[in-house]
């Protein structure tokens, strides 16, 4: 039997664990006519909202498609990235609609007990978890089987980058752009609680969850897997040849393997059915974290049997074991500056007596200081992978942070849904005790959110890092001439373009916002009855035009990143491009990391206020916070991930566009 069958088999039974999750959540209650009519609302929106972007990636991909085959002479590169925006964006939509079927679920199974509501919560981020897994190395598996040509696999990796820009980029504007009106107008002006069904914003502030939490993280995680994959088997046929190419697919299916009997330990302890917020939320989190553990720990058993079976050395099971480290480093770092129990948020939460303006000084302190470790760890795994195990070592230390995608994935997922249910719950008017075992499940949810956003910052890297020296192998450079003129030049570019990106992408988000402002105000205005709850507010209108915002703020990001390297190409050669990808993964590694952890930081110090601290609700110090916490949602959810998508799109068209100035 040829040993690619192996890999191949178990991301089949991965799917085959996704079609049971969602059986068994499609089983569950979905409680009384009112709770439906809300997670219908909620459904619908995001519906509407891949509807409308689907519409435009079609067009996109076609052209895309169109401009392959032309550059090529091949239909072949233009199929197989079709087939890749094909994939991910079957497990965006599925992923999408199975969390919008798991949010009300959760909330009906918070009546019954809190473990059976964790229970809900976990499986839709499972299925998305793992669909995103199983789809992306089945869909590698089989263009493999089908052409035999791994340069051609880059092309598969392009389709799912592109569908990454939309969802990540459109989905972040079209979040922030819900929630940043839904706030300052329900919040600031009207004084009206979060998740009132009063604010005609707060459909779309749900829907937003799905989109940017659930669609452009899976989409961005997506696209770091096959990328890291793929680059890791470009590398490894060019120096090992055949054992090079397959040793990637089997640690993927090694990472599966074990993400899937981690799952088993994922399990709220006994004391979570005593009804204490504190307890609930620890058993939350040790259950999750055993999970996790367990699978990374099996991860490297295994990998460390296959490498050393395959290439009779441990060289190259250390470069991976870095990369798994420094992916476990980055995610603890963005918890602890972002953490409302942490020293860095409370001071934050502090300067809210101040003033908005300390809370914003304390939040961009916060942001910079968070860089350090990070960056201290990818330049260590960088250098200990190379000297343990050369290019190809660097590659596998990207594929180690990926290694339990599948179940890191699961818990970053949870979040959005275990905030959905709440949301739900509040707006239904559920009793104390039901809200408080939802609420206990969002507060985790805050937590794991945080870790996920650092993770996906960290992969996103060492996937850019793989694709450069994919690159540099491609172009025959070993090393490259700092101080040459054009390759200086192209450097400065690739760094300013994270910053001209960001700025779009938030550019995108104000103006969003603005028009959900002004339409949530209209209403509170002309609809008599909606303040005091007697009328009902016209929910759709503001997801449209969130939507429609988000279509438009993306276009000219995406543009931009597709366009510079193939400019850079032609003007200054191949040699610089390569200066470019340095200089933007540079910037943008840190700019996201900054803008993700000050992001999450100014919203956990808004939460602490909330939660009786300083003031409470109403208070100097919470006003300040708001403040704080809208400026930080375009950067945690916008910006900082979006940078995700650039550093490793610019990469993957330098690649496809080579043969224009190679």
């Amino acid at each position: 039997m040829n040993l690619i069958y192996i890999p191949l088999i178990v991301s089949i039974v991965d799917i085959l664990f996704v079609f049971l999750w969602i059986r068994l959540l499609k089983k569950l209650s979905s409680g009384e006519e009112g709770l439906q009519k809300i997670a219908d609302a909620i459904r619908e929106g995001a519906r509407a909202f891949l509807k409308r972007e689907f519409k435009v990636m079609i067009i996109v991909f076609l052209l895309a498609a169109i401009a392959l085959g032309i550059l090529n002479k091949s239909v072949l590169p233009s199929i197989v990235l079709l087939i890749g925006a094909f994939i991910s964006s079957l497990a965006g939509y599925v992923g999408m609609m199975v969390s919008t079927l798991a949010n009300i679920k959760t909330t009906v199974s918070a009546q019954k007990s809190f473990p059976e509501s964790f229970k809900t919560a976990i499986w839709g981020g499972q299925v998305m978890g793992f669909l995103v897994v199983g789809l992306g190395l089945l869909g590698v598996i089989i263009l493999w089987l089908a052409f035999q040509n791994v340069d051609l696999l880059i092309n598969y990796a392009l389709g799912a980058s592109l569908v990454a820009l939309f969802m990540r980029v459109g989905g972040g504007i079209f979040t922030k752009s819900a929630d940043v009106g839904a706030d300052l107008v329900g919040k600031l002006e009207k004084g009206i609680p979060e998740d009132d069904p009063r604010n005609p914003a707060v459909i779309a502030d749900q829907v937003g969850d799905n989109v940017g939490d659930i669609a452009g993280m899976g989409a961005d995680l997506f696209e770091s897997y096959v990328s890291t994959i793929i680059a890791a088997m470009v590398i490894g046929t060019a120096v090992f040849g055949a054992k090079g190419m397959i040793a990637p697919l089997f640690l993927a299916g090694i990472g599966i393997f074990s993400s899937l009997l981690g799952t088993f330990f994922v399990r709220v302890s006994k004391s979570a059915l005593q009804e204490e917020f504190s307890k609930q939320t620890e058993s939350v989190r040790k259950a999750m974290g055993r999970g996790v553990l367990i699978s990374n720990l099996l991860m490297v058993a295994g990998s460390y049997f296959l490498i050393t079976s395959l290439f009779g050395s441990i060289g190259l099971f250390w470069a991976l074991l870095f990369g798994l480290l420094a992916g476990w480093l980055i995610g603890k770092t963005s918890e602890y500056f972002s953490s409302e129990k942490r020293r860095p948020t409370l001071e934050i939460a502090e300067a809210g007596n101040s003033g908005a303006s300390n809370v914003i000084i304390e939040g961009l302190i916060v942001g910079m200081k968070s860089t350090v470790i990070p960056v201290l760890a990818v330049g260590a795994t960088i250098v200990l992978a190379y000297y343990f195990a050369g290019l190809y070592g660097i590659a596998l230390a990207s594929l180690g942070i990926l290694g339990v995608l599948g179940i890191n994935l699961s818990t970053d997922c949870y979040g959005p849904i275990a905030d959905n249910a709440a949301g739900i719950a509040e707006m239904g008017g559920l009793g104390k005790e039901i809200r408080q075992r939802v609420e206990a499940l969002d507060a985790v949810g805050n937590s794991t959110a945080a870790i996920g956003k650092g993770f996906a910052i960290g992969s996103a890297a060492l996937a850019a890092l793989a694709w450069l020296v994919t690159y540099a192998q491609k172009i025959n450079v070993n090393s490259i001439n700092i101080l040459e003129p054009k390759l200086l030049a192209a450097l400065f570019i690739g760094a300013m373009l994270p910053f001209i990106f960001s700025a779009l992408a938030m550019k995108g988000v104000s103006r969003g916002a603005l028009e959900v402002v002004k339409e949530v105000r209209r209403q509170f205005r002309e609809v008599a009855g909606l303040i005091e709850g007697t009328a009902k507010a016209d929910y759709r209108t503001c997801v449209d035009l969130a939507t429609k915002r988000a279509i438009k703020g993306m276009l000219v990001p995406g543009i931009l990143v597709v366009l510079t390297p193939i400019l850079v190409g032609l003007i200054l050669g191949k040699e610089a491009v390569a200066g470019a990808l340095v200089g933007a993964l540079s910037s943008g590694f840190l700019l996201a990391l900054f803008m993700a952890n000050s992001g999450a930081a100014w919203d956990n110090a808004k939460k602490y206020i909330e939660a009786g601290n300083l003031g409470g609700k109403g208070s100097d110090a919470h006003k300040a916070a708001v403040v704080g916490d809208t400026v930080g949602d375009p950067f945690k959810d916008t910006a900082g991930p979006s940078l995700n998508i650039l550093i490793k799109l610019i990469s993957v068209v330098a690649l496809i566009s080579l043969a224009l100035f190679a």
